[in-house]
Formats: C-alpha cells, structure tokens, sequence
C-alpha cells in the first residue's frame, strides 16, 4: 500500500510531548522516523532513562506508548565526536530533523540547521520550543499551562468569576506544537519540490495556540470586543452552547446555535415558550438554571437516545472508559490494534482519512537503543567498530 509520506526520512531527537507528536503523525503516513536518543547516562537533560533492557515492563510500556509507534531508535551521545560523525552520516540521506530542545542546545552541540545544511542542503530542521527561537521570551522555560496563557487560550476558558478552567495539555504541546510542526514540515517538502532547498521550522508554541485564536481575535480588531471566561456565546454563557449534569451524573452537551437547532431543541424539552428568547441575553442565567432542572431528570445516554432523533446539536459528554468504546469512533477507526512484542494493543488511530493514501500506525514503539546496531550497520560500521564506539559510550 502506498503512503503519503513514503521515502520521507526523519531524524527526530525530540524528548517531550510535542516532537514525538509531531513524529508519530509523519511516521503513520509512511515517513521513515529514527529516533536518535540519548545513551542512557550521558545526561539527564537529555533523557535516556529506559535503556534496551528486555522485560516485560519494559516491553509493556513502549507497546503502549502510542507517541513512538513506528519509529526505530538509535541511541547516541552526540557530546562525543563520533556520535556526531554517525549522526552527520545519518543526515546525508534524510530529509528532515526535528528537535525540540531549549534554543541554542543544537548549535552548541553541532547539529544545528546551519551545520546540517552544509552537509546535506535539502535538509528541513524543525525546531519546536515553547516561546520559538526568537523574541524576548525565547530562553524562558515552561510548559503547556504558559505556552496557553501567552497564546490567550487560557484566558478565555472557565466560568465567569472563577480561575481559569486549565485544560488537559492538548492545545500548546500537541495542536500548537506537534499539529503544527507536521504541518510546517509538510510545507517545507513541498518547497523543497520547488527549490531545490531545505530550510529550517521555527515552531514556538505559544505561537501555535495564538494561531488557533485567530478567528477569537478577528472580533477584537474588528471592534474591541474581548472574550471573558463564560460571558460570551461559545465559551459558556449561552444556555444553548453549555453542558448540563444528568440524573446519573454524568453530563450531556448541546450546541444548538442556530434557529432552526434551538427550535427543534425547545420542542423536545417543553421549553417553546423560550423560542423568541434565544439570543434575550438577560435572560441566559434564568433560562440556563431551567434548563439545568430539566436535564436532571435524565440519564445522559437517554438524552441521548431522545436527541439523536431530532435535528439537534448534542452529545454526551465521554468519559474516557466511554470514548474507546463509543459505536462512532470505533466505525471510525479511532481505536485500532497496533502489533507489538506483548502482543495486539490498543491505541488511538489516524485523525486525517485519506482515500489513496491513508494512514496506519505500523507496529510499536522501541525500547531506546534497540536499533542501534542496524543502523550502525547499515552506515559501514562493522561489529567490532561498533562494540568500540559503544564501550567509550559514544552508542548505547
């Protein structure tokens, strides 16, 4: 079957969230991503702490960690001259590197864009960093919480009066950040196609989650409206865009915007007499506590089983045990089995379904290391060359 990204050579030496992200993405539609990680040891900035060591944990725990599924792994200390001599030769026949260490890290180390360019022009660097390599926050450290708080998401999100309502790290590490950077290199091969060049990706995360709020910001330099935590339509002030606790207390969500929604949703609750009401914004507390009544008197999977049937905007509110087994992502592919040494496991399928090219997850993460050999291998290394680079702790 042919993929997308067949042919697409990746060197990820990204550690966190982001990065693998970005990799996992390319990796399920064909592209060929090493991981070139830290021999385990040589720094513990740079990570390394599951080293190849055969093991029913150890081989649990790359089976389901979903962010490294079809990828290989070298394991290299890239402080030492000739790890940085094979990292060099890995980097003649790819195409794209991608790093998401603090700014400078890959300069100082010799594996920046400038010295990658030299060795191979059509190289893509992909930097992915939480304030992007310039400006003057670029050297501040953080995570997803500040990179949402900079990009102005954080601060739109929660219930009037309350502290801002911080949600699960999906907006800055993997849609700012892993989302974007695919995207960006995706851009970048294309480019390439044109020029005959690479170039090098500066993604700041914060930048993404700015990116994501344009359509929030094209209000305020529109007219200077500004969004506040739940005063506006779509963040929690509308009784028609909120969620609501049920009989079993789980919650059921609705998002019937539009006329021809909000008058199927009022006939169906009894509530006709709010039709004229629906964008009375004075009245949005009052009608919001009725509507909270009157949804107390269901489970939530029987409302919905009572929406599905009507043309309205509503769904449960999954809890994750519902999401896995939900009848929709499972026809949807969303939960699929990927190969690994345990056996068959469970993990998250491809978003983006395209009809010639579509993506799969191929098999399971490896363990740090597991492929060093064969790559070393493949690069002209005999295994006496090989056992001596490991010995000085160049390879692991």
């Amino acid at each position: 079957m042919v993929m997308a990204l067949d042919g697409i050579k990746v060197l990820d030496l990204s550690r966190l969230a982001p990065g693998p992200h970005c990799s996992m993405l390319l990796a399920d539609f064909g592209a060929d991503v090493t991981l070139v990680e830290a021999v385990p040891g040589a720094s513990a900035k740079l990570g390394g702490a599951n080293a190849l060591r055969r093991s029913e944990g150890a081989d649990r725990a790359a089976a389901y960690n979903a962010l490294g599924r079809g990828k290989k792994s070298i394991a290299l200390n890239l402080k030492e001259e000739a790890a940085r001599e094979i990292f060099y030769s890995m980097v003649k026949g790819a195409d794209v590197v991608i790093e998401g260490f603090r700014p400078g890290v890959v300069k100082r180390l010799g594996v920046d864009y400038d010295a990658l360019a030299k060795i191979n022009p059509r190289i893509i660097c992909c930097s992915i960093s939480g304030f992007g390599q310039t400006g003057p926050y670029s050297n501040l450290v953080g995570h997803d919480i500040n990179y949402i708080s900079v990009g102005g998401a954080l601060g739109v999100t929660g219930r009037p009066g309350q502290a801002p309502a911080i949600p699960v790290n999906l907006v800055a590490d993997f849609a700012g950040g892993g989302l974007t950077a695919a995207f960006a290199i995706c851009l970048a091969i294309i480019a390439r196609e044109k020029t005959g060049r690479g170039q090098n990706v500066d993604i700041g995360m914060s930048d993404g989650v700015l990116s994501l709020m344009t359509s929030a910001f094209s209000g305020f330099f529109g007219n200077g409206a500004t969004i506040r935590r739940g005063e506006m339509l779509l963040n929690g002030a509308a009784p028609f865009y909120n969620t609501y606790e049920c009989s079993d207390g789980r919650w059921f969500s609705i998002g019937s915007i539009e006329s021809h929604f909000w008058e199927a949703l009022c006939r169906v609750i009894g509530t006709e007499d709010l039709l004229p009401k629906q964008f009375a914004q004075g009245e949005w507390p009052e009608m919001t506590e009725r509507f909270k009544g009157i949804f107390k008197t269901k489970t939530a999977d029987e409302w919905m089983a009572i929406m599905s049937q009507y043309d309205i905007c509503a769904a449960t509110v999954l809890e994750m045990e519902n999401v896995v087994t939900n009848e929709h992502n499972i026809a949807r592919n969303m939960i699929v089995e990927v190969d690994s040494p345990i056996g068959p496991v469970k993990q998250i399928g491809v978003g983006p379904k395209l009809s010639d090219t579509p993506g799969k997850p191929r098999y399971s993460a490896p363990l740090i290391g597991q492929h060093t050999d064969e790559i070393l291998a493949g690069l002209g290394y005999d295994s006496a060359k090989i056992a001596t680079l490991r010995e000085a702790g160049a390879v692991g």
